[in-house]
């Protein structure tokens, strides 16, 4: 398959999954609204989310390096002796996991979700057992992504998102009127193991797999000592969604679920654009430091940032000035009414806020850890939790559920500020002025294009209560703001226009940094 063809079915891929996993959202919306059941779930669902955050996150940091390693040396009897090995040990270890905490579930689940009352707990726990086998497939699917990315093949990992998104979709649609939301359940669970098996054929089309365990190999070694560090990294990122529950379960319900659809309409641009971009620098950043190219990182690092930039700033502008509009047009059917577009709309700017610290902190933390930088990387990711917990804890009795949204926004942004002064000492010096210049631009982009959406919904103009006429308006304000937002930035030379395309092309070439004259080639 052609460079272009192969980049064209990825960004296709790509874009189909973040759109399905939207529309899992919008319907389960309409079933399930913001009620208790809604909020049910989600804290169920902790465990298993934050065992993919960690597992998917850490394995791929820390197999990488250590995989992509012994391949460019040629070793790769080697590199598949640990890769078999971390694969089999996990399904082993996991496996145990899961049975323990389907029999452990009365005792931690309640640490989650504190401030449900004893009917509703007793549906958690169940929802939990259910959800336990998900935690192997989760994992094991990440040992595959890290392992297909070395490879660069990137094809199969962006097909998992499709895979969970319509193995959900389809359940709720056809069981929910038998098992109400355990068919949301029953879908999560299928469609995390889906995700798994996806990536299957692609994996074995390598033909190097073995049923092998080599408890002595070197690398185990070399790898642990990346992992131990990276696995407390994640565990503390993810601890955020744990105190996010934690808190919100003693508010009134169906803010837990209010929190989930914010959350997920923010992470919309991040999961087309910037996940995308830090999934496929993560090979190229490791394979020039292992060269000692630290003017290649370098460059690839400020390129990245400022397509995020590019991204998320304007991204950002619209979430807060299009807040109800939004949420309306997407969500508000079925059990989803007025009242829950009116708390969800209240708490999307709030959640907005870190939208671009989010995104950098994804490229800036697989710098990090491509560089072996761990052990500043972990800490940082603690301070950045401990910063979280103490602002929800603060902002909790007077703000509520926009307190602990706030408090995710400016602990993102004090640990994108830490990371990025982390990566320039690691990649001895960043281009500031380049990266500087292009944030000005595109601010100041963005903020036309906010005051062009400002004075749209100042005239005050409501629209039919059909979807298709919000439907119809709410793109009417997208496109007006986008127009803006583009001719500005052309009229300002904002080189990001053309860099985007160009940088998307260029990430997909299979052997993009073995010729010596793309050794400091932009983002792969």
């Amino acid at each position: 398959m052609s460079v272009a063809a192969s980049t064209l079915f990825v960004v296709a891929a790509t874009f189909a999954s973040t759109l399905l996993g939207f529309m899992r959202e919008v319907i389960n919306a309409k079933y399930y609204g913001t009620h208790w059941e809604m909020d049910t779930f989600l804290a169920a669902a902790t465990i298993p989310t934050i065992l993919f955050g960690v597992f998917n996150g850490a394995l791929l940091s820390a197999l990488v390096p250590v995989f992509s390693d012994y391949i460019a040396h040629r070793r790769e009897d080697d590199a598949w002796t640990l890769g078999n090995t971390i694969l089999n040990l996990l399904a082993v270890v996991l496996t145990l996991c899961a049975v323990l905490g389907y029999f452990l579930a009365p005792w931690y689940v309640p640490l989650i979700a504190h401030g449900f009352p004893p009917p509703q707990m007793g549906v958690a726990i169940h929802m939990t057992r259910t959800l336990m086998p998900s935690i192997v497939a989760v994992s094991l699917s990440g040992v595959l992504t890290a392992m297909l990315n070395a490879y660069h093949r990137f094809r199969a990992a962006a097909l998992t998102g499709i895979a969970i998104n319509l193995v959900t979709i389809g359940c709720v649609m056809v069981l929910n009127h038998r098992y109400g939301i355990f068919a949301l359940v029953f879908g999560t669970t299928w469609g995390l193991i889906a995700q798994f098996a996806v990536q299957l054929p692609s994996f074995l089309r390598l033909g190097r797999y073995r049923f092998m365990i080599d408890l002595k190999h070197p690398g185990l070694k070399q790898m642990w000592t990346l992992l131990g560090p990276i696995v407390i990294g994640s565990a503390a990122g993810q601890l955020a969604l744990f105190f996010d529950r934690f808190f919100a379960s003693t508010l009134a319900p169906g803010y837990i679920a209010g929190m989930n659809y914010v959350t997920k309409l923010v992470n919309f641009p991040q999961q087309i654009f910037a996940a995308a971009i830090a999934t496929v620098i993560f090979p190229l950043l490791a394979a020039q430091f292992a060269k000692d190219n630290r003017r290649g990182v370098a460059r690839s690092v400020v390129t990245g940032l400022r397509l995020v930039n590019f991204i998320t700033i304007p991204s950002t502008c619209a979430l807060v000035v299009l807040a109800y509009p939004m949420i309306q047009t997407l969500f508000e059917r079925g059990t989803f009414g007025p009242s829950a577009t009116t708390l969800t709309a209240s708490l999307l700017p709030f959640s907005a806020l870190g939208l671009v610290a989010l995104a950098a902190n994804v490229v800036l933390t697989r710098c990090c850890f491509a560089c072996k930088e761990t052990a500043a990387t972990v800490a940082i990711s603690v301070m950045t939790v401990l910063l979280n917990v103490l602002l929800s804890v603060l902002w909790l009795p007077s703000l509520g559920a926009r307190g602990l949204l706030l408090a995710n926004s400016l602990s993102q942004m004090f640990q994108a500020v830490l990371l990025l002064l982390l990566v320039a000492r690691l990649v001895r010096g960043i281009e500031w002025s380049a990266l500087i210049v292009s944030l000005v631009k595109v601010g100041i982009a963005s903020g036309a294009m906010y005051a062009a959406l400002h004075w749209i919904a100042s005239l005050g103009v409501h629209p039919d209560a059909s979807f298709a006429a919000r439907a119809w308006y709410l793109a009417g304000q997208i496109a007006i703001g986008a127009a803006v937002f583009l001719s500005v930035a052309r009229a300002l030379g904002v080189e990001e226009l053309d860099l985007a395309w160009k940088a998307i092309i260029a990430k997909f070439e299979k052997h993009l940094i073995t010729p010596s004259e793309n050794r400091e080639a932009p983002i792969a």
